[in-house]
């Protein structure tokens, strides 16, 4: 079952809209689902039904609502992609974690006990701050972007994380990549995995980008982390 609910901002009388998909039965956990730079869109709507049959409470919240609310917008149309380049340029990022664990303050007021996350793209990243700075119990980031410049806050890191880096990412180049290793192989909660010869997107649920070989491979990770670390 799925719906459109509204979720108030932890500081501020605000509030922004999320897409929701409920489990049949009593959910096992809840998982917020952060969104690319596209928004909401179906792709991200699916992957919440998708964790919705697995047993979870799956929540995905508008993170660009205060630039434009619930837009949705299709990579592989050219001038819908610029558009969702422009809105990641003008995103207050400190502000959308601050609307995750505003996210994720609901789930757990819906009975979950534990409550995860992932994030693709932009929510890659946006995972690797969640993991830090919330109390996500256990935390995925697909093709995350600019973590090099986030690793001041890896001390912060007290739960699981896990981050699937395409090794041929257009916008994470190699350096950055090495960075990346060099700055969290060492961290005892902190798991990496590289897919060789991937581009950014892989494992998007629609579209042209999506490898469903690598996508599944990288899914049935996130499967087994969240069945081990949300179970």
């Amino acid at each position: 079952m799925s719906e459109n609910i509204r979720i108030q901002q932890i500081n501020g009388d605000k509030d922004f809209a999320a897409y929701v998909a409920r489990p049949e039965g009593e959910a096992k956990a809840a998982i917020v689902v952060i969104q690319e730079i596209f928004g909401v869109n179906a792709g991200i709507r699916r992957k919440c039904d998708l964790l919705a049959e697995d047993g979870y409470l799956a929540v995905a919240p508008d993170l660009f609502w205060p630039l434009e609310p619930e837009v949705e917008l299709d990579p592989d149309i050219e001038p819908e992609f610029q558009k969702a380049l422009e809105l990641m340029n003008k995103f207050d990022q400190d502000q959308g974690v601050r609307d995750i664990e505003a996210t994720i303050k609901w789930a757990r007021s819906q009975g979950c006990g534990k409550v995860g996350a992932v994030g693709y793209c932009l929510g890659g990243r946006l995972a690797y701050m969640t993991a830090a700075r919330t109390d996500s119990d256990a935390t995925v980031g697909y093709y995350a972007v600019g973590v090099d410049n986030l690793l001041r806050e890896k001390n912060a890191i007290a739960r699981p994380l896990m981050l699937h880096i395409p090794t041929d990412d257009g916008f994470v180049d190699k350096e950055t990549q090495k960075a990346m290793h060099d700055g969290l192989d060492d961290h005892p909660k902190v798991t990496l995995h590289d897919y060789e010869g991937m581009d950014h997107g892989f494992a998007t649920q629609f579209g042209e980008r999506r490898n469903a070989e690598c996508a599944n491979l990288a899914d049935g990770r996130t499967k087994e982390f969240f069945a081990e670390h949300l179970g």
